[in-house]
């Protein structure tokens, strides 16, 4: 029997590879351990629990008859299963915590069809591209991850909730935004199932823990001359003021609205000739029509424009999309120089209140250096709360989290790798049935679902029954 790279599992590899034939596959142990990683890692929790984690075996298929193919042969040997696309989850999404068989889709990657406000492309295809083959066409998706160049759309919906677009378009979940998917089923003889329109929320934000993601069809909306912004505020309650204004603004289109904290753009050293020192960021996307009015905006705030370029100056600049200095990039940004830096998720009262936030600061404590997402939900502007932590311990961060949801700000719990965690705070039993019905031995990312192993016995009816009224 071929050793269990994993040592969780007790089938014979060399002989499950065989079957696989003539899907790709990779046995190597250091790239199985590669492909066994997501960025858990900007958790030092998770880095603890996930860093010893691994599947046995890589699988690559380029179909979704070879996908077909694993997923027959898995189910044949009980064999875990995880999908993998670029990678770029924070909770360790990809993590394989029984081991087993990694499924990468990065090599079903057909953009399928572009047409009018909608693009379908399969469950591979990075992010960057289709926006790419949509900008040729005068298209661009509606919302996107700043990881777009090393993110899929599979990954992206099956983890995502939302991203850059989102303070104009809302949230994935929101009608309209993700069109339809197929999802195929875990069984003997797997299928493909189409789901559209609401139902695409039975298998959206599920972590593929309930069918495997082989097709999407996502929203887009007209490609525009996007002009990336920074501009500069003394205050940062006037910052997030003026990232208020911009995002409720009737007269200015915007497609990102991101406000930093001073000391964390110390951590930007290739924006530091554009952005004057010291001062807190608000980055944005604005279209080249709307500059006029988002300059003045910005003047009647108090700040400074201090960099805004298209996307063709910011290449020739040698500097990058604006956006990966928003949402989790920023972290990014701070963890490339100090690996001691984690973040949180924090949501934010409603409407956006500058002196709410002003008055928190002081509160938190030198170790907590603020960041704002804005976006629209449920047709309010609201913001989200990514801060950089300076990690010490899990009893500080834990502390810090108290000090946040005792002012009225509520915890998204950015360091548990369990889909009842985050987010989504309690077992989403719709996505549990669906689950029963498409996955029946639970062979799919189970370990990451405390409440499955509670429910796995009952029927799929039963386990929606339990959904709360």
């Amino acid at each position: 029997m071929t050793y269990s790279i994993s040592g969780k599992t007790n089938i014979d590899w060399a002989a499950f590879e065989a079957e696989l034939a003539p899907v790709e596959t990779i046995s190597e142990p250091v790239l199985v351990k590669k492909r066994s990683r997501d960025f858990f890692w900007y958790s030092p929790i998770l880095n603890a629990q996930l860093r010893r984690s691994f599947g046995d075996l890589v699988a690559v298929p380029k179909s979704a008859s070879e996908m077909a193919h694993c997923l027959r042969i898995a189910y044949k040997h009980d064999a875990p299963v995880v999908l993998r696309g670029g990678g770029t989850g924070n909770y360790g999404q990809a993590v394989p915590l029984d081991g087993g068989l990694i499924i990468e889709t990065t090599s079903m990657n057909r953009v399928v069809e572009i047409g009018d406000g909608y693009v379908t492309a399969e469950a591979g295809a990075n992010i960057e591209e289709v926006n790419k083959a949509l900008h040729a066409q005068g298209w661009e998706l509606a919302i996107f991850p700043s990881t777009q160049d090393i993110a899929t759309i599979g990954g992206f919906i099956a983890g995502g909730s939302s991203g850059i677009g989102s303070v104009a378009q809302g949230m994935l979940r929101d009608p309209g935004n993700i069109i339809s998917l197929k999802a195929m089923s875990v069984t003997d003889d797997p299928q493909e199932r189409v789901f559209e329109g609401d139902d695409v929320n039975q298998i959206h934000h599920a972590w593929g823990l309930n069918g495997v993601i082989t097709e999407v069809t996502l929203r887009t909306v007209p490609h525009r001359d996007w002009i990336g912004c920074m501009a500069t505020f003394d205050d940062y309650a006037q910052t997030y003021a003026a990232g208020y204004a911009l995002a409720s603004a009737p007269d200015i289109a915007r497609k990102l609205v991101s406000t930093v904290d001073a000391r964390i753009c110390e951590y930007f050293p290739r924006l530091k000739e554009h952005l004057r020192a010291g001062k807190h960021l608000m980055t944005s996307l604005v279209p080249a029509e709307d500059m006029g009015a988002y300059r003045s905006l910005i003047s009647d705030q108090g700040g400074s424009v201090d960099l805004a370029m298209s996307e063709a100056e910011l290449a020739e600049a040698k500097l990058p999309h604006v956006f990966e200095f928003a949402y989790n990039h920023t972290t990014l940004q701070v963890l490339k120089a100090d690996r001691s830096a984690t973040y949180l998720q924090i949501g934010c009262p409603t409407p956006p209140n500058p002196r709410a936030i002003s008055d928190l600061r002081p509160k938190l404590g030198d170790d907590v250096w603020q960041h704002h997402e804005f976006a629209l939900l449920d047709g309010q502007i609201v913001t989200f709360d990514l801060p950089i932590i300076w990690f010490s311990t899990e009893e500080r961060l834990r502390e810090i989290e108290a000090t946040y949801e005792a002012n009225g700000f509520p915890v998204y719990d950015a360091h548990v790798c369990m889909v009842e965690g985050g987010g989504l705070k309690n077992a989403d039993y719709t996505h549990l049935a669906w689950k029963k019905r498409m996955d029946p031995k639970g062979l799919l990312n189970s370990a990451k679902s405390r409440e499955w192993q509670n429910v796995a016995h009952l029927t799929a009816e039963e386990i929606e029954a339990m959904t709360p009224a």
